[in-house]
């Protein structure tokens, strides 16, 4: 089974960057594997921001999170990013990777993002 772990969160002024990181604990990304990053504001449901098929890199981003956001992976590195620029506070929430292998959806424990105001 896969086990995604993301890292790069923290607290960040409004208007700030950040990258979020996600890799496979204990493996590596393979072949179609798809890699997606969520979010879960508090007292909101976890949706989709972008996903990126391993292999092509191939990429799809949800239309409202088009522009501040950009996934992207390195290949050598063996790790899928979540870059976001020009943060607002409503972009508070706890950040998810997940890796779809074989049908089987793994999600990692999410990487919490402030942004102060």
């Amino acid at each position: 089974q896969v086990q995604p772990v993301e890292s790069g969160g923290g607290l960040v002024q409004a208007g700030g960057s950040l990258t979020l990181s996600c890799s496979v604990s204990g493996g590596t990304f393979v072949g179609d594997d798809m890699v997606a990053w969520y979010r879960q504001a508090p007292g909101k449901e976890r949706g989709v921001i972008a996903t990126i098929t391993w292999d092509d890199g191939s990429r799809h981003y949800t239309d409202s999170m088009r522009g501040r956001f950009t996934i992207y992976r390195n290949y050598h590195e063996n790790r899928a990013f979540l870059h976001m620029n020009g943060l607002k506070f409503e972009d508070t929430a706890i950040y998810y990777c997940s890796v779809k292998r074989d049908s089987v959806v793994c999600w990692g424990q999410g990487t919490r993002v402030t942004v102060s105001s």
